[in-house]
């Protein structure tokens, strides 16, 4: 495959979640406890898009020695002299992203390999992305969960177009518990209900001058997690398949009620006043300078939260709407997918490598560097869950359910682009609910007319 240079993207989109560097001997421990690529040789160009690399201050840059990818390539480098692994980080928005890497493939001068979000940003561009199946073996397909994400159609015998990498991230509120304290409120006894979560921000907003909620919502991200995840409660784990295959709706009621739940919220006055122009990239130092009761984002955020509060931080899931059909659903799941693009020259050194990060001590090194998820290797380390947010979050997710795989992972690229729109424009008021179900369903008869 030909490689030029690609322009930088403008940093404007997903935050990456803070990693923690391994130290010398632990790099020299996984190196040993691995296998080489058997002798290879040659150049192979990775595009990153999903949370394998800890970008620097300036949220453009790598911060290369505590990003996980450009570790685990400097070992495999070690490990097969000759190899060369380049690393290339799209920070853009992320239909920004998806748009470059279409246009690079289809010039001839995209990647060898590219990770991406699990689901819908996977599954739009699979004509692009070679069958995994024919680059790993059974056992170690067999030994990582996950893969009804990143296989065509979310059939069990669909094409596996990537491999999934990581257990999963999930939609959760973190919290203050000094803020709530102060409020005469118990962080200990979190809400039950989106309506209660309302009340205790209500609370909050009446006897302290704290700010009850901190959100950045510029891109959307923040009202796909909260819409996302009360369609799971309203409709449960079907729900997402069924409305990919057109078999639901998006103008459903069901929907449309967790859009007036978000409109609602961006009206309330609870949150920051400049709620719909903060980046989610600069959305977690809003929180962490201590003033404010809840954040809501996801797990991915657990080092930059406990790093922000230390013993202050506290969470819980994002809690459903009051009579929900499933009060204890869970909005989220596999995140991270790694692919092999189908028309790279270097389909071996991207087989060794894929296999490399495919080991478990390779896994488990994401894992402590990341702290952000567990791994989905059955032979996983738990020890490596250093950070306690993650710890907590991986105790008690077993014991609750559905977890249903939300919109924006689900949906293809085309709908969730709309998606991340009108959630914007509903949390402003510019768009009412039943505007945005109807952008939304239009852009789905447009997509299953296509296939």
């Amino acid at each position: 495959m030909v490689k030029r240079p690609i322009a930088a993207m403008v940093a404007a989109g997903l935050a990456v979640a803070g990693l923690v560097a391994c130290s010398p001997d632990e790099l020299e421990a996984s190196q040993s406890s691995t296998t080489d690529g058997g002798g290879l040789s040659g150049e192979l160009l990775f595009w990153e898009n999903a949370g394998l690399v800890r970008l620097a201050d300036d949220g453009t840059t790598p911060d290369v020695e505590n990003s996980f990818l450009h570790q685990a390539a400097k070992m495999f480098e070690e490990l097969n002299p000759g190899t060369t692994i380049t690393i290339f980080a799209q920070t853009g928005d992320l239909s920004t992203s998806a748009a470059q890497f279409q246009a690079a493939v289809q010039a001839g001068n995209g990647p060898d390999m590219r990770s991406q979000f699990a689901g819908g940003p996977t599954l739009s561009y699979a004509d692009y992305y070679a069958d995994i199946s024919e680059y790993l073996d059974q056992a170690t397909i067999d030994s990582m969960s996950g893969w009804i994400t990143v296989r065509e159609g979310y059939e069990p015998d669909g094409r596996a177009v990537a491999m999934p990498y990581g257990a999963g991230l999930y939609f959760t509120v973190y919290a203050n518990k000094k803020v709530l304290t102060e409020a005469g409120l118990d962080p200990d006894n979190p809400p039950k209900t989106w309506e209660e979560l309302i009340a205790n921000g209500q609370v909050v907003a009446d006897k302290t001058d704290y700010t009850p909620f901190w959100v950045a919502d510029l891109e959307g991200y923040v009202g796909a997690w909260l819409v996302g995840g009360h369609i799971g409660g309203e409709l449960g784990e079907g729900s997402s398949a069924a409305m990919y295959n057109g078999e639901l709706r998006l103008d459903d009621p069901a929907i449309i009620k967790a859009y007036q739940t978000w409109a609602d919220f961006g009206a309330s006055g609870l949150t920051n006043p400049d709620a719909g122009s903060q980046s989610n990239q600069e959305g977690g130092a809003g929180f962490v300078k201590g003033d404010v009761a809840y954040y809501i984002n996801g797990t991915w955020q657990n080092t930059n939260i406990l790093e922000g509060l230390g013993d202050d931080a506290t969470w819980f899931f994002l809690p459903m709407l009051e009579g929900a059909q499933y009060p204890e659903a869970i909005g989220g799941g596999p995140s991270i997918a790694i692919s092999i693009v189908e028309n790279s020259d270097n389909k071996e050194l991207a087989k060794a490598f894929l296999n490399y990060l495919a080991q478990p001590e390779i896994q488990d090194m994401y894992v402590k560097m990341s702290q952000m998820e567990s791994s989905n290797h059955k032979d996983a380390d738990p020890s490596v869950l250093t950070n306690r947010l993650l710890r907590e979050q991986a105790e008690e997710l077993p014991g609750l359910g559905p977890v249903v795989f939300p919109f924006d992972s689900v949906m293809p690229q085309s709908v969730i682009d709309v998606f991340y729109r009108v959630n914007a424009g509903v949390f402003l008021g510019s768009i009412t609910p039943e505007e945005a179900v109807a952008q939304l369903q239009a852009a789905m008869e447009i997509e299953l007319a296509d296939r």
